[in-house]
């Protein structure tokens, strides 16, 4: 071994060790989805209850069908960039139906939720711009600030008070702003207070980008966070992912016509990234019908957390995430460990992901589970909280 290669190992040891020392090490764990619900890990059939797949449409036949068939008609992959030969229909039709769902002019469909946000900030704003961003906003959102350049504001969660101090500090001296936040946060399950943002944003002239990756197909009658509200609260900057509700994989932009065509020539991740494979295009139209004929399938997700919620006397949950807070990383492995043997999937989510001190069961629940299922997963959870408080 190179003496470059190995001090690259023992960088790569020393890393390591650290994470153990403080339960934050990340490992992946071979698992086998054999339905909506129920997956096999470690020679074990557990009950998922942490999956983003909030309506079962992953394991829909419908869906299933659509990808196998656009696979077969229009192949595997792409083939290249959307600019150069990967424009197949599909992805056309997509976009065009995604406009039309939430009630924009355009939509660009990008590879991920995660590349659609490293995308739209840095094509939209520079050094000379400014950025605010809720401090709790995805990672993706706090990485496209950071790659546009443009100053970067954090403001606390959902604290518009601390927003509109910010920008009555910092807009003046700005070319352009834009407002970054969650429709649904990821973590904790509520609601962005969106019209409250855009009304800041109108009065000083910045652009609010709505991160809709857990709002669409759940909240809002299917449409998604900004129609949870009345009159809805629609940013200029609508995204969205294809890889939760929708049961596909996929990363959206509702704008306007014009904004849309701007970023089709200056969002990097669009056009220096192969294009999305058909199937996934087509499994996501197929979601979209199905989400359209069935508005029960996008309440029940929320109701069976509300159940949830009520027997542990939690605060009543606005979406399908209900967050269990345990605090330290040792104790949300822990009870992640006791719920597998009881026949749960819930993985604990531990720092960075969430605050220092934060860690916790992130429990989501789908339109495929079960009254029961959700009752029993109650009953051990409330044992997990009592063992918890015993041992404080």
């Amino acid at each position: 071994m190179t003496s470059a290669a190995a001090s690259l190992e023992r960088f790569a040891a020393d890393k390591l060790s650290g994470l153990d020392r403080k339960s934050l090490r990340r490992r992946t764990v071979e698992t086998r989805h054999r339905d909506a619900v129920h997956v096999e890990r470690d020679g074990r059939t557990l009950i998922n209850v942490c999956s983003n797949d909030y309506l079962g449409l992953a394991h829909h036949p419908q869906v299933v069908e659509a990808a196998r068939a656009a696979t077969a008609e229009w192949g595997a992959g792409a083939g290249a960039s959307r600019l150069v030969t990967g424009g197949h229909p599909l992805l056309f039709e997509l976009e065009r139906r995604l406009a039309e769902f939430k009630g924009t002019e355009d939509c660009i469909v990008f590879g991920s939720g995660y590349m659609a946000n490293l995308a739209i900030t840095p094509a939209l704003a520079g050094p000379d711009d400014l950025v605010l961003v809720d401090t709790l906003a995805h990672a993706c959102l706090h990485a496209g600030a950071r790659l546009s350049r443009a100053r970067i504001e954090v403001f606390r969660h959902n604290d518009t008070a601390h927003l509109r101090a910010l920008l009555a500090a910092h807009r003046a001296e700005a070319r352009h702003a834009m407002i970054l936040t969650d429709g649904v946060f990821s973590m904790d399950g509520d609601f962005a207070p969106l019209p409250d943002i855009l009304a800041l944003g109108e009065q000083y002239d910045a652009w609010t980008l709505a991160d809709d990756a857990h709002g669409i197909g759940v909240v809002g009658g299917g449409r998604g966070s900004a129609h949870a509200f009345a009159p809805p609260a629609a940013a200029p900057l609508q995204m969205g992912t294809l890889s939760k509700a929708l049961g596909s994989y996929g990363g959206y932009l509702c704008a306007s016509q014009r904004v849309c065509e701007l970023l089709r020539s200056r969002a990097r991740p669009l056009v220096f990234t192969t294009a999305l494979p058909p199937a996934c295009a087509a499994a996501a139209l197929a979601s979209l019908d199905l989400i359209a004929a069935d508005p029960e399938l996008c309440r029940r997700p929320t109701a069976l957390a509300r159940r949830f919620a009520a027997k542990l006397g939690l605060a009543e949950p606005v979406s399908p995430i209900v967050p269990v807070i345990l605090g330290s990383e040792r104790a949300a492995l822990d009870a992640s460990n006791e719920l597998a043997e009881a026949g749960f999937l819930v993985t604990a989510i531990r720092p960075p992901t969430v605050p220092a001190g934060t860690a916790r069961l992130r429990i989501t629940f789908s339109a495929a589970h079960e009254e029961a299922d959700v009752d029993r997963l109650a009953s051990a959870v409330k044992s997990i909280l009592k063992q918890t408080e015993a041992a404080e």
